[in-house]
């Protein structure tokens, strides 16, 4: 378990970095940045309860990564150059990043823990 939730704070903060760099240097939607970069704000607080192994953060945080997927997907198709990779970018660490937080939450679920040892 401890592999899913590195796994998923690396995705992560890979994506709050990617949006900001994306938004504000890479390739923004206009030249010297856009507010679009506004659009990690809502990462934020997930990030918060990822990193510090909050359950219900894992069972919560993947339905607001779809947005990114969504994007990362459009993007992808739509866009031409930097844009669509960096979108393809997106939508790999989204996916890493629903599957290995959702396969925690799975994993980490009470009803799923060894009751401790009879001496």
């Amino acid at each position: 378990m401890k592999t899913l939730q590195t796994l998923t704070s690396i995705s992560l903060i890979a994506l709050i970095f990617l949006c900001l760099a994306w938004e504000l240097w890479l390739a923004p939607i206009r030249p010297g940045g856009s507010w679009l970069v506004l659009k990690t704000l809502p990462l934020l607080p997930a990030l918060m309860g990822i990193l510090k192994g909050r359950r219900y953060t894992y069972q919560w945080a993947p339905m607001l990564v779809l947005f990114y997927f969504s994007e990362g997907v459009m993007r992808a198709w739509s866009d031409s150059g930097l844009s669509a990779q960096l979108g393809l970018a997106e939508v790999v660490l989204s996916v890493v990043f629903f599957f290995a937080a959702i396969y925690y939450a799975k994993l980490s679920a009470p009803s799923r823990q060894r009751p401790p040892q009879q001496a």
